[in-house]
């Protein structure tokens, strides 16, 4: 007679084993899945008399796994769909025990919502400001570089997003010329399409036109645009005095940084004065200093004083990382005044100045020139040549002979080139000037009627 053992395993029973040799025991192997068709039929096994006795302990036989076949036909077979059966009683309870405290009513945990009331009276002012003059400031894309939707579904703005300044009702939009600086690097004629604009109407839609160039000005980084829009969308910003700021008061920004159109940022006038290296890589001379935050896409817009008019044209920050530091520069309105109604009208600037060549800063530095404005070049026939300004020249043993070094215009002092032509921004073609010349150990004085210069 056969001898039956039952090995437990993780509170299952094994199948028994019946060997042919009294006295002596063996074991029978049984797979996985076999095992777990086990645990699932003794869970639901019709003997639960017992509710705290979920699986049965009884010796199984031959004929019962047999049966056990019966009892799992129908139920999952794979592993995963069977862990799944057997964590359920499990998990269904966890679902049903939520957080929450029901002796509370909605009502009694809603606290009482205060009426915002009225707006405190500069509160008020800046929201004026921003509501009137936010329809004058315009949404700028070059055409050269359109918005594109990446694989996320994002639209990327570029480089060449900016904003501009509705400056009057024949549609004159006038931005930074970096704004727009690769549609005017591939020197396109004026009437030219260059951008794309996006005016603000007042039913809140942004309605786009084409933008042809009028005119742009690379050394102050301005540019003139030109839009067909109806009348009733050109709302031309009023333009304030630069020349009276002072350092402390109230200015606002307007513009479209990394694409969020329409943004207001508000701070002071932190500086004046100030010389802006602009992107085109040109020193802009008299720059506006504010801690306005500027951001990649402001550039173009305006800056406003406190009354709402237009005190300069945002047009760089000073940065490590590409965003706001809480230093901006605008060009001031002064400049802006005297460079764009150029642009309209000829389409370029008529500046007065003396066609001669002035050395680079770098140049005058190794021929041991360390103030003033070092003449190269003198073109023969000019009104430089005819009141005797020397060029720099090579002597007879190859060696350089320095020119005139210019020190002063008009009794302001000059250090450099770049100051040199700063001092003749502030004269019209015909004025009379005094230049103050170096010429070796001389000092001459030498009057001189400015040129148109290109």
């Amino acid at each position: 007679m056969g001898v039956t053992v039952v090995m437990p395993w993780n509170g299952y029973m094994l199948p028994p084993v019946h060997h042919q040799t009294e006295g002596t025991s063996g074991r029978r192997f049984v797979g996985r899945r076999k095992l777990c068709f086990d645990g699932i039929s003794s869970v639901f096994s019709s003997s639960s008399d017992d509710p705290h006795h979920r699986i049965s302990t009884r010796t199984v036989s031959d004929k019962t796994f047999k049966d056990l076949g019966e009892v799992t036909r129908g139920f999952p077979t794979t592993r995963r769909m069977l862990l799944t059966s057997l964590l359920m009683p499990i998990v269904i309870p966890l679902q049903a025990n939520a957080l929450g405290d029901p002796s509370v009513t909605i009502e009694q945990v809603t606290p009482v919502v205060i009426p915002s009331g009225a707006l405190f009276p500069p509160e008020e002012r800046i929201v004026k400001l921003f509501e009137n003059n936010t329809y004058s400031v315009v949404n700028i894309f070059d055409v050269t570089l359109r918005p594109q939707l990446n694989i996320t579904g994002m639209v990327e703005i570029p480089e060449g997003n900016g904003s501009g300044v509705v400056w009057d009702e024949q549609g004159h939009i006038v931005t930074n010329y970096h704004v727009i600086g690769n549609s005017l690097s591939r020197n396109p004629k004026p009437g030219e399409v260059v951008a794309r604009v996006n005016i603000l109407a007042s039913e809140g839609v942004q309605k786009n036109f084409e933008a042809k160039l009028i005119g742009a000005d690379r050394s102050k980084d301005l540019a003139v645009l030109k839009v067909e829009a109806p009348e009733d969308l050109l709302r031309p910003m009023k333009v304030g005095q630069s020349s009276f700021l002072k350092v402390g008061q109230q200015c606002l920004a307007i513009g479209n940084p990394f694409g969020f159109d329409h943004t207001l940022t508000t701070g002071v006038i932190s500086g004046l004065n100030r010389d802006i290296l602009s992107q085109t890589g040109v020193t802009i001379g008299g720059g506006i200093q504010t801690d306005a935050a500027i951001n990649p896409g402001n550039s173009g817009g305006p800056l406003l004083d406190s009354k709402g008019n237009l005190i300069g044209i945002n047009t760089a920050i000073f940065t490590q990382t590409g965003t706001s530091a809480g230093v901006g520069f605008a060009i001031p309105s002064s400049t802006v005044v005297k460079i764009v109604p150029q642009l309209i009208q000829f389409g370029r600037v008529v500046r007065a100045g003396l066609s001669i060549e002035i050395a680079p800063d770098p140049v005058a530095n190794q021929l041991n020139v360390r103030n003033g404005a070092l003449v190269l070049l003198v073109p023969a026939n000019s009104p430089a040549a005819k009141v005797g300004l020397r060029p720099t020249t090579r002597g007879f043993a190859g060696n350089i002979v320095l020119g005139d070094v210019i020190v002063s215009v008009d009794n302001k002092p000059v250090r450099n080139k770049a100051e040199f032509l700063k001092a003749l921004d502030d004269y019209s073609v015909g004025d009379k000037v005094l230049l103050k010349i170096q010429r070796g150990n001389e000092t001459l004085e030498m009057p001189i009627v400015l040129e148109e210069t290109s």
